[in-house]
């Protein structure tokens, strides 16, 4: 096909709020060595960029300016050594920047064939939920068969996500939210038990169903030493953002005495391979879940890329309930 030479993408002006988002014309990229690009129909929206967007959050030096982390569409060209995708393929994709763009170049490795029966829509919402859930939870965490899994912000991408995976795979899910509303969305998706963090208590919550095997945390602060004490013995502590602050005080003797571990870690800045190897997990184990039922994204809202700041705006304010997502086409 032939591309064009401009493209329609959202660029941060400067650092600051939703409203230094702006529409511009730029370049469009083309795909390197082991690369695909992807003319985008849809573009997720994440946490991540809104940090992108505040100056807390540089861009990998080779990656794009633009944000944007995932992505869905189709091939438009492939790079020099690029096999098993044609041009036209529907693909949902992890990018490394540059998903609020019309055209977006990742590599091959990080892409997915859009699942059986999804439109390009939902398979937007997949990557990012995904890749971090599936890594965090299983990968470092090791949650079982059996085990209670607890996940904060369970109505967010991460924690819809992070809520149906466990559950298919046989823990027990719980999970903390901040309304009655969004306490009956997680159970709704398969939490035995969804904890207001408003109004409850949720390490002793944990603590009377013999404490959790498996936290995921994205809240951090004084989070972290309640997340330890809310651990069973032998449990592990995953970190993957900190909301409410990095920093913690500490007393690990009982994390010493009752062998618990704390572990973590952030996506972007992983090297290639790590993340080809997330996404041969992914479509060895998570795809079968998605094309048999039981996962599936939580739509939230969608707006159009001119309203890239309304969506920043939503996703901010926290009242939204899973995904957020761009339209381009």
């Amino acid at each position: 096909m032939t591309l064009p030479e401009k493209m329609r993408a959202v660029e941060i002006s400067r650092p600051g709020g939703p409203e230094v988002l702006r529409l511009a014309e730029v370049a469009v990229p083309r795909p390197g060595p082991g690369q695909i690009l992807i003319e985008v129909a849809y573009a997720g929206v994440n946490r991540p960029d809104a940090l992108q967007r505040a100056g807390a959050y540089a861009p990998p030096p080779s990656a794009s300016p633009l944000p944007g982390l995932e992505a869905a569409g189709r091939v438009a060209a492939l790079g020099p050594g690029v096999s098993g995708w044609a041009v036209g393929d529907a693909v949902t994709a992890l990018l490394p920047g540059g998903g609020y763009a019309e055209y977006a170049v990742t590599p091959a490795a990080h892409a997915l064939p859009v699942p059986q029966g999804m439109g390009l829509r939902e398979a937007a919402c997949l990557p990012e939920t995904c890749f971090t859930v599936w890594s965090n939870v299983v990968m470092r965490g090791g949650l079982r068969a059996g085990e209670r899994f607890l996940v904060h912000g369970g109505s967010s991408g991460i924690g819809t996500t992070a809520i149906q995976i466990a559950n298919a795979l046989g823990a027990r899910v719980f999970a903390t939210a901040g309304s009655a509303e969004k306490c009956a969305a997680c159970e709704g998706l398969g939490a035995e038990r969804a904890i207001n963090y408003r109004t409850e208590d949720f390490v002793a919550v944990l603590s009377a169903e013999g404490g959790a095997d498996v936290i995921l945390d994205m809240v951090g602060g004084d989070y972290i030493a309640r997340n330890l004490r809310a651990l069973a013995e032998d449990g592990r502590l995953v970190q993957i953002a900190f909301l409410q602050g990095p920093k913690a005080e500490i007393n690990f003797a009982p994390l010493m005495m009752r062998r618990q571990t704390i572990t973590g870690s952030t996506l972007r800045p992983q090297g290639d391979l790590a993340k080809a190897r997330i996404a041969e997990a992914l479509m060895a184990h998570v795809w079968p879940m998605i094309e048999g039922g039981r996962l599936a994204p939580v739509m939230d809202s969608e707006f159009p890329l001119e309203d890239a700041a309304e969506a920043h705006r939503r996703l901010e304010s926290s009242a939204h309930i899973g995904k957020i997502v761009l339209r381009l086409r």
